[in-house]
Order: C-alpha cells, then structure tokens, then sequence
C-alpha cells in the first residue's frame, strides 16, 4: 500500500510538473513572438523603404551608352543603394501594357526615354530627405526629369513610425502579462507543497535552505519551458516560410538567436523570482493559514 500511494504521488508530482513545463512555455512564446516582431521592426521598416523608387528620366539624346555611364556614376552617391537602367524598348514595352498599344501609335518614334531606377538607402526615405535626393540628381545635364513618389514617402514614414509604437506597446504589455500567468502558474505549484515547506521549517530549516531546492527546480522548469516555446517558435515559423518564402528576406540569424535568449531568459528569470517570493511568504505563514 505504501509504494502504491508513492507511486501515485509521484505521478502527481510528475504530471504536474509537466502541466506546469506546458503552461510556462505556452505563455513564453508570446514573448518570444513579441520580441521577434520587436527585433525585426527595424529591418521591416528598411525593407520596405529599400523597394522604393526614384525614376530618373534622361534627356532624349540620351543613349544607352551614356545611360550606363551615368549610372555608374550615381552608384558612388551615398543615397544610392541600387541602380537599374531601363532602356527604350524595356520603358516602351512598359508604357504599353499600361497605356495600351493603340495609344503609342500615334507618335512617330518611341516617347519614352532611356531612365534609371534609383532604390534609395533606407535613412533617405523620408520626405525631407527625399527633397534633397531629388535637388542633388536634377543638378546634372543628362537629367530632364525625376519622378519620386512623395506621397508614398510620407504615408510609409508615418505609419511605420505608428507600427513600431504599436508593437513597442504590444511587448510590454505581453511581457506584463506572461510575468503575472507564470508567476500565477509557480504560485500554485509551489503553495500545493506547503505541507512540505512547513515541515522543514518545522525541523529547523533555514528560509534560504528552503527556498534553495524550489529556486533550482522552478529555473529548471522555466529552462525547459523555454526550449519547449522555442521549439514551437521554429514550428511556427517553418510553417509560415512555407506560404510567405519572401517574408524571410527581413528575419536573420542574429535577431533569431536574441529571441531565443530572451525567451530563456525570461522563462528562467520569471519563474526563480515568482518562486523565491512565494517561498519567502509560505515560510511566514502559520498553521491557520496553511489551512486556509
């Protein structure tokens, strides 16, 4: 009888220190969430900015040739991330699926100039900058015109300014949130041992010799809590690369690994703090309240 009820109250201890794992980890991956949109913010922001375009449209006695030349020469700029020449026929072929074929019938020879596809460096993009970008390339002869989409800047601008206090928003109110369901979660674990508590204590153990096997084990479970969110992070993401391949352009190696450490970080941290204060408090109370 006595190593059947061990038996039983080691399944208990077992399963619910499993549930508890579960529990932990199903609450650290909103962090690790949180903070990989937190991380990435910035490189959001600059792929969206790298993929805006100044057109530059050259003057029509402009050829290829002199084309390429002058883009070369606007590599060097420090506004510059990329260039593209658009020759004729490749602007023409362009004007015609948008305008149609009929409409460029009526001019003699072909309307559109040879023009180069600025991709500007992601510091650029802002309207103020975006000025000055213009000014300096309608300086040199070869230009008749440059097309920016101002508009575009502007709107881009200001909602990923509001994007990025949103999500700053958004992760400190999940961290908020994960400390008070963890520190909920080790509450209940360590206040169904009470019993346990008030018996050393009774023998005449010392609150830090106490709290010593509870800090262990909670930083043990926010551990494997945290390789177990983890893990699911990984799941997600493969999954989500699989219908969103060009999504992984933003995310990196690096910011992938500050997530992961935050996340164990936190796991680890919450819990051995929500232990050592809830020990701390069980080891005051008296025999009324261990009852309560």
């Amino acid at each position: 009888m006595s190593q059947k009820s061990n038996r039983m109250i080691r399944r208990r201890l077992v399963s619910s220190w499993i549930s508890t794992v579960i529990s932990i980890a199903l609450v650290l991956l909103l962090v690790g969430v949180g903070t990989l949109l937190v991380v990435n913010a910035r490189r959001v922001s600059d792929y969206f900015k790298e993929h805006v375009q100044v057109s530059v449209l050259l003057s029509r006695e402009i050829g290829e040739t002199d084309g390429e030349l002058f883009r070369q020469s606007l590599e060097g700029k420090p506004y510059v991330r990329g260039t593209r020449l658009v020759s004729r026929e490749e602007g023409t072929a362009e004007m015609a699926r948008m305008l149609g074929e009929d409409f460029l019938q009526v001019f003699r020879t072909a309307p559109v100039p040879v023009s180069i596809d600025v991709n500007l460096s992601p510091e650029y993009v802002s309207a103020d900058s975006l000025a000055l970008v213009i000014a300096d390339l309608e300086k040199a002869p070869q230009v008749e015109e440059v097309v920016a989409q101002t508009s575009l800047v502007e709107a881009l601008s200001q909602n990923l300014e509001k994007i990025s206090l949103v999500l700053g928003v958004l992760v400190l109110l999940l961290l908020f949130i994960s400390f008070v369901l963890i520190a909920n979660t080790v509450r209940l674990n360590v206040f169904s041992r009470r019993f346990s508590i008030h018996t050393m204590q009774l023998v005449g153990a010392t609150r830090a010799f106490i709290r010593g096997p509870f800090v262990g084990q909670s930083a043990l479970q926010g551990l494997f809590a945290a390789f177990l969110s983890i893990l699911m992070l990984l799941g997600g993401l493969a999954l989500l690369r699989r219908e969103f391949s060009q999504l992984f352009e933003i995310f990196s190696l690096e910011t992938l690994l500050v997530t992961m450490g935050v996340v164990i970080a936190a796991g680890v941290v919450i819990c051995m703090v929500s232990t050592w204060i809830v020990v701390g408090r069980l080891v005051g109370f008296n025999r009324d309240q261990l009852y309560a």
